[in-house]
Protein backbone atom coordinates (compact mmCIF):
# COMPACT_ATOMS: atom_id res chain seq x y z
CA UNK A 1 0.00 0.00 0.00
CA UNK A 2 1.05 3.76 -0.64
CA UNK A 3 0.68 6.15 1.57
CA UNK A 4 0.91 10.20 1.40
CA UNK A 5 0.06 13.48 2.95
CA UNK A 6 -1.90 16.69 1.72
CA UNK A 7 -1.56 18.76 4.38
CA UNK A 8 -3.92 21.65 3.03
CA UNK A 9 -6.98 21.32 1.14
CA UNK A 10 -5.51 24.05 -1.35
CA UNK A 11 -2.65 21.48 -2.10
CA UNK A 12 -5.04 18.51 -3.20
CA UNK A 13 -4.80 18.25 -6.69
CA UNK A 14 -1.06 18.16 -6.59
CA UNK A 15 -1.39 14.70 -4.44
CA UNK A 16 -4.45 13.11 -6.02
CA UNK A 17 -4.47 10.18 -8.36
CA UNK A 18 -7.09 7.87 -9.45
CA UNK A 19 -8.26 5.25 -7.02
CA UNK A 20 -7.48 7.01 -4.12
CA UNK A 21 -8.68 6.43 -0.30
CA UNK A 22 -9.19 9.88 1.27
CA UNK A 23 -8.73 9.93 4.44
CA UNK A 24 -10.41 13.74 5.66
CA UNK A 25 -9.21 14.47 8.83
CA UNK A 26 -9.97 17.88 10.85
CA UNK A 27 -8.84 17.05 14.72
CA UNK A 28 -9.99 20.39 16.25
CA UNK A 29 -12.92 18.64 15.60
CA UNK A 30 -15.35 18.12 12.85
CA UNK A 31 -14.00 14.57 12.64
CA UNK A 32 -14.60 13.94 16.11
CA UNK A 33 -17.76 15.42 16.13
CA UNK A 34 -19.52 13.66 13.06
CA UNK A 35 -17.77 10.10 14.58
CA UNK A 36 -20.03 11.42 17.63
CA UNK A 37 -23.01 11.69 15.72
CA UNK A 38 -23.17 8.56 14.20
CA UNK A 39 -21.98 6.92 17.11
CA UNK A 40 -24.90 8.21 18.94
CA UNK A 41 -27.69 7.03 16.25
CA UNK A 42 -27.43 9.70 13.58
CA UNK A 43 -29.46 7.86 10.86
CA UNK A 44 -27.05 10.08 8.25
CA UNK A 45 -25.15 13.42 7.56
CA UNK A 46 -25.27 15.84 5.15
CA UNK A 47 -22.15 17.65 4.86
CA UNK A 48 -22.11 21.23 2.82
CA UNK A 49 -19.32 23.79 2.50
CA UNK A 50 -21.32 26.75 3.18
CA UNK A 51 -23.32 28.48 5.75
CA UNK A 52 -26.21 29.71 3.21
CA UNK A 53 -26.77 26.55 2.39
CA UNK A 54 -27.06 24.93 5.17
CA UNK A 55 -29.53 27.82 6.36
CA UNK A 56 -31.65 26.46 3.36
CA UNK A 57 -32.05 23.19 4.98
CA UNK A 58 -32.67 24.59 8.24
CA UNK A 59 -35.66 25.86 6.83
CA UNK A 60 -36.73 22.89 5.37
CA UNK A 61 -36.90 21.55 8.70
CA UNK A 62 -33.65 19.47 8.90
CA UNK A 63 -31.05 19.86 12.15
CA UNK A 64 -28.00 21.74 11.22
CA UNK A 65 -24.95 21.94 12.86
CA UNK A 66 -22.78 24.83 11.63
CA UNK A 67 -19.64 26.09 13.07
CA UNK A 68 -17.64 29.21 11.85
CA UNK A 69 -14.30 30.14 13.57
CA UNK A 70 -15.02 27.99 16.35
CA UNK A 71 -17.99 29.46 16.93
CA UNK A 72 -21.27 28.19 16.92
CA UNK A 73 -23.36 30.18 14.19
CA UNK A 74 -26.73 31.89 15.14
CA UNK A 75 -28.97 29.76 13.10
CA UNK A 76 -27.82 26.43 13.96
CA UNK A 77 -28.75 23.35 16.02
CA UNK A 78 -25.71 22.60 17.22
CA UNK A 79 -22.01 23.69 16.79
CA UNK A 80 -18.68 21.43 16.51
CA UNK A 81 -18.50 19.90 20.09
CA UNK A 82 -18.98 16.49 19.88
CA UNK A 83 -20.97 16.57 23.24
CA UNK A 84 -23.82 19.07 20.94
CA UNK A 85 -24.72 15.67 20.25
CA UNK A 86 -25.97 13.58 22.25
CA UNK A 87 -28.56 10.18 21.54
CA UNK A 88 -32.00 12.32 22.65
CA UNK A 89 -30.90 15.05 20.43
CA UNK A 90 -29.59 13.01 17.39
CA UNK A 91 -30.89 9.31 16.91
CA UNK A 92 -32.60 7.76 13.82
CA UNK A 93 -31.99 11.82 12.30
CA UNK A 94 -29.54 13.25 9.45
CA UNK A 95 -27.96 15.89 10.55
CA UNK A 96 -26.64 18.82 8.33
CA UNK A 97 -23.25 20.04 9.06
CA UNK A 98 -21.08 22.59 7.94
CA UNK A 99 -17.84 23.76 9.30
CA UNK A 100 -15.19 26.68 8.71
CA UNK A 101 -12.45 23.56 7.50
CA UNK A 102 -13.36 20.32 7.77
CA UNK A 103 -16.61 20.29 5.22
CA UNK A 104 -14.76 21.91 2.99
CA UNK A 105 -11.94 19.11 2.93
CA UNK A 106 -14.48 16.33 1.87
CA UNK A 107 -16.20 18.97 -0.76
CA UNK A 108 -12.69 19.21 -2.09
CA UNK A 109 -11.97 15.21 -2.31
CA UNK A 110 -15.66 14.32 -2.47
CA UNK A 111 -15.07 12.33 -6.19
CA UNK A 112 -12.30 10.21 -4.74
CA UNK A 113 -12.78 6.87 -5.38
CA UNK A 114 -13.50 6.29 -1.03
CA UNK A 115 -13.88 9.20 1.32
CA UNK A 116 -13.46 8.41 5.19
CA UNK A 117 -13.52 10.75 8.19
CA UNK A 118 -11.14 10.12 10.16
CA UNK A 119 -9.17 11.03 13.50
CA UNK A 120 -7.64 10.44 16.49
CA UNK A 121 -10.64 8.66 18.45
CA UNK A 122 -11.45 6.24 15.22
CA UNK A 123 -7.71 6.02 14.33
CA UNK A 124 -7.49 2.33 14.50
CA UNK A 125 -10.93 1.61 12.75
CA UNK A 126 -9.83 3.81 9.70
CA UNK A 127 -6.34 1.74 9.75
CA UNK A 128 -8.25 -1.71 9.51
CA UNK A 129 -10.77 -0.30 7.02
CA UNK A 130 -7.84 1.14 4.67
CA UNK A 131 -5.97 -2.37 5.02
CA UNK A 132 -8.93 -4.39 3.88
CA UNK A 133 -9.84 -2.03 0.72
CA UNK A 134 -7.08 0.37 -0.31
CA UNK A 135 -4.88 0.52 -2.48
CA UNK A 136 -3.26 4.04 -2.31
CA UNK A 137 -4.17 6.16 0.67
CA UNK A 138 -3.92 10.23 1.34
CA UNK A 139 -4.74 11.66 4.20
CA UNK A 140 -6.37 15.07 3.75
CA UNK A 141 -5.52 17.60 6.01
CA UNK A 142 -8.29 20.22 6.61
CA UNK A 143 -5.93 22.59 8.30
CA UNK A 144 -6.91 25.78 8.88
CA UNK A 145 -8.23 28.30 6.00
CA UNK A 146 -6.29 26.53 3.25
CA UNK A 147 -3.22 26.99 5.99
CA UNK A 148 -1.43 24.03 7.60
CA UNK A 149 -2.07 23.42 11.01
CA UNK A 150 -0.13 20.64 13.53
CA UNK A 151 -2.61 18.66 14.78
CA UNK A 152 -3.83 17.29 11.54
CA UNK A 153 -0.59 16.80 10.26
CA UNK A 154 0.45 14.76 13.50
CA UNK A 155 -2.56 12.64 13.14
CA UNK A 156 -0.98 11.95 9.53
CA UNK A 157 1.98 10.28 11.72
CA UNK A 158 0.37 8.69 13.95
CA UNK A 159 -2.03 7.05 10.73
CA UNK A 160 1.58 5.80 9.14
CA UNK A 161 3.04 4.51 12.72
CA UNK A 162 -0.15 2.33 13.04
CA UNK A 163 -0.45 1.03 9.41
CA UNK A 164 3.28 0.43 9.31
CA UNK A 165 3.15 -1.97 12.22
CA UNK A 166 0.79 -4.28 10.27
CA UNK A 167 1.65 -3.73 6.47
CA UNK A 168 4.07 -3.03 3.76
CA UNK A 169 3.76 0.72 3.57
CA UNK A 170 5.63 2.64 1.14
CA UNK A 171 5.85 6.49 1.49
CA UNK A 172 4.43 8.48 -1.86
CA UNK A 173 6.22 11.89 -1.28
CA UNK A 174 8.00 13.54 1.94
CA UNK A 175 5.48 15.24 3.17
CA UNK A 176 4.50 11.59 4.79
CA UNK A 177 7.46 11.45 5.48
CA UNK A 178 8.19 14.57 7.53
CA UNK A 179 4.90 14.22 9.58
CA UNK A 180 5.64 10.53 10.45
CA UNK A 181 9.09 12.24 12.03
CA UNK A 182 7.80 14.63 13.88
CA UNK A 183 5.00 12.64 15.27
CA UNK A 184 7.74 10.05 16.49
CA UNK A 185 9.09 12.97 18.63
CA UNK A 186 6.37 14.19 19.73
CA UNK A 187 3.91 11.61 20.48
CA UNK A 188 4.66 10.38 24.21
CA UNK A 189 3.65 14.02 25.01
CA UNK A 190 1.55 15.50 22.53
CA UNK A 191 -1.09 17.32 24.54
CA UNK A 192 1.87 19.35 25.87
CA UNK A 193 3.20 19.68 22.44
CA UNK A 194 0.13 21.22 20.86
CA UNK A 195 -0.50 23.55 23.38
CA UNK A 196 1.39 26.45 21.58
CA UNK A 197 -0.25 25.63 18.08
CA UNK A 198 -2.71 27.96 16.94
CA UNK A 199 -5.78 25.77 17.11
CA UNK A 200 -5.64 25.23 20.60
CA UNK A 201 -5.22 28.13 21.22
CA UNK A 202 -8.28 29.30 19.53
CA UNK A 203 -10.70 26.71 21.30
CA UNK A 204 -9.14 27.73 24.64
CA UNK A 205 -9.94 31.34 23.82
CA UNK A 206 -13.40 30.40 22.45
CA UNK A 207 -13.99 28.55 25.47
CA UNK A 208 -13.57 24.70 23.62
CA UNK A 209 -10.86 23.58 26.09
CA UNK A 210 -12.93 20.80 27.32
CA UNK A 211 -13.16 19.36 23.85
CA UNK A 212 -9.71 19.56 23.22
CA UNK A 213 -8.93 15.95 25.35
CA UNK A 214 -11.41 14.11 23.69
CA UNK A 215 -10.33 14.83 20.11
CA UNK A 216 -6.94 14.08 20.54
CA UNK A 217 -7.67 10.37 22.47
CA UNK A 218 -7.07 7.33 20.41
CA UNK A 219 -9.71 5.07 20.15
CA UNK A 220 -12.81 5.82 21.78
CA UNK A 221 -15.15 5.34 18.68
CA UNK A 222 -15.23 2.34 16.63
CA UNK A 223 -17.34 4.00 13.80
CA UNK A 224 -15.54 4.58 10.50
CA UNK A 225 -18.13 7.74 8.61
CA UNK A 226 -17.98 7.21 5.15
CA UNK A 227 -18.98 9.46 2.02
CA UNK A 228 -21.20 8.54 -0.02
CA UNK A 229 -20.64 10.35 -3.84
CA UNK A 230 -24.31 8.93 -5.18
CA UNK A 231 -26.61 10.96 -2.26
CA UNK A 232 -23.58 13.32 -0.98
CA UNK A 233 -24.14 11.85 2.25
CA UNK A 234 -21.94 10.30 5.12
CA UNK A 235 -22.92 6.77 6.77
Amino acid sequence: MKLDLCPSPALYQHYKSENDTVVVVDVFRASATMCMMLNNGASAIIPVSNSELAKKYKSKGYLVGAERNTKRCEFADFGNSPFDYSPEKVSEKEIVFTTTNGTRAIDVASDSKELLIGTFPNIDAVVDRCLSSAERVVILCAGWNNRINIEDTLFGGAFAEKLLEKANIKFDSDSIRMTYELWLRVKDNLDEYLKASDHYQRLVNNSAVGDINFCITQNSISIVPVYNKTDKKIY
